[in-house]
């Protein structure tokens, strides 16, 4: 049977008795896929998709973008061919505010432009100029001042004449205090541009990606050596117990501690390559202070400095142009 949303079924009410109604496919979709939903319920694939946008247009709060300090910017792929969304999140309520399609400065500038549209003015009238006036303001008492001259309003009435407001004490991008994203450079770009008074904090997740990344590529180089030295048992047996040396060193089981005791004893690069990647995961650890952090990376630059392994070396590189081109908020040296 298909058809469009409006047969979609009978409704169902949400918890809470002046809650939205949902219909029952569009509770179906919040527990499956949309391909199961299609066969259960025996609609087309574009009717689900008109369901999805009706109803989160309607439950979608209108006031989502206010009393946003603490965001984070970031992309997700979603579809083979580099495919991209980026999506806004609210750290204080911890849900997704924001997204589109696309990543990087374009999809930034997206953000700021329903964040504070700028003013529109108004159908203008025949005989009447296009230019935007404000309402005449009501006549009230307020501060030391008698009353409110027409015009000014509320908040224009504690201010000494001559003076005008500033148009940031009601911009939603000025409250911004502080944007965790990645390094691409991108969204920091035009976070920069339109709240410049933000503090850009690089993601932790981020930095030792990069730090994991460089492990794994010197464990690729190892395996590639016995490989070429002829042992090929012994580079499969490695290329199976490398990736267990990913977890986290307490939670590693008894075999994989003796192989990385094994490493360790071995020296080389491989050890060195492990030892950096811990780190830089030692610099996250919650409980250390800002000074005891700031140390953490001034050691852990250093070191890189006098590392001769290459994706080592482009990660001291990486955090010390970041850390040079960016005003860490509180917390983050």
């Amino acid at each position: 049977m298909h058809g469009s949303e409006e047969r979609a079924g009978e409704t169902v009410a949400r918890e809470g008795g002046d809650a939205p109604r949902l219909d029952s496919h569009a509770w179906l979709l919040t527990k499956t896929d949309r391909t199961a939903t299609c066969r259960l319920v025996r609609i087309d694939w574009e009717t689900v998709g008109r369901i999805i946008k009706r109803v989160g247009e309607e439950l979608l709060p209108t006031d989502r973008l206010g009393g946003l300090f603490e965001i984070s910017l970031d992309e997700v792929a979603w579809r083979k061919g580099h495919r991209y969304l980026t999506l806004v999140g609210d750290h204080d309520r911890s849900c997704v505010v924001w997204g589109c399609e696309g990543k990087g400065q374009a999809a930034a500038e997206e953000f700021f432009q329903p964040l504070d549209p700028p003013p529109s003015d108004p159908p203008a009238r025949a005989g009447q100029r296009t230019l935007w006036q404000p309402e005449p303001a009501i006549m009230v008492p307020f501060g030391p001042c008698p009353s409110v001259p027409v015009g000014e309003g509320l908040p224009g009435g504690c201010l000494p004449a001559g003076l005008e407001l500033d148009p940031c004490l009601f911009s939603r991008a000025s409250r911004l205090r502080a944007v965790w994203m990645d390094m691409t450079g991108g969204y920091a770009k035009s976070v920069r541009e339109h709240a410049p008074q933000a503090e850009i904090v690089i993601d932790n997740y981020h930095v030792v990606a990069l730090a994991t990344k460089g492990w794994t590529r010197s464990a690729a180089s190892t395996k590639n050596e016995l490989r070429a030295a002829g042992d090929a048992a012994a580079a499969k047996q490695f290329k199976a117990d490398r990736w267990s040396l990913l977890r986290n060193p307490e939670d590693l089981s008894d075999r994989q501690a003796t192989i990385l005791a094994a490493i360790q004893a071995g020296g080389g690069k491989l050890a060195r390559a492990w030892a950096m990647k811990e780190m830089v995961r030692e610099i996250f650890k919650p409980g250390l202070t800002v000074e005891a952090v700031a140390k953490l990376i001034d050691r852990l630059l250093a070191r890189l400095s006098r590392h001769r392994l290459k994706p080592f070396v482009r990660l001291g590189k990486t955090i010390r142009k970041h850390r040079r081109g960016s005003s860490p908020p509180a917390g983050w040296p």
